[in-house]
């Protein structure tokens, strides 16, 4: 089994930044890659980014090219999403999750043992 914690949401103004974390525990962590979703209220868990263990290759949805930067650190199995230039439709809750089957990499059903999620609400 594998626990995940994501932290690091807020409220925050537009313009503004945050970085989140996403720290792993539990069975040996040897996943294709790790991701990062969004979902806001009444709408469907979207694809933010990802990046591979091996060879450490990043992937970013076309809303967040530029303003966001996905980043791990293997000794402390913890993937990090550090979000600039925020807007008011980044607000959603923001969840993890390791990427355990072969298919694309913003795919949704490739991913499992989501964690709790964190709240990220940027104010306009």
């Amino acid at each position: 089994q594998v626990q995940l914690v994501e932290s690091g949401g807020g409220l925050v103004q537009a313009g503004g930044s945050l970085r989140l974390s996403c720290a792993a525990s539990g069975r040996s962590f040897s996943f294709y890659a790790m991701g990062w979703f969004r979902q806001a209220p009444g709408k469907e868990r979207d694809f933010v980014a990802a990046i591979y263990w091996s060879g450490g290759s990043t992937y970013y949805a076309d809303s967040v090219k530029g303003r966001f930067t996905i980043s791990r650190d293997d000794a402390k199995n913890t993937v990090y999403l550090q979000m600039n230039s925020l807007k008011p439709e980044d607000t959603a809750v923001y969840y993890c999750a390791p990427k355990t089957r072969a298919r694309r990499i913003d795919d949704l059903s490739a991913y499992d043992y989501w964690g709790q999620g964190t709240q990220v609400t940027v104010s306009s």
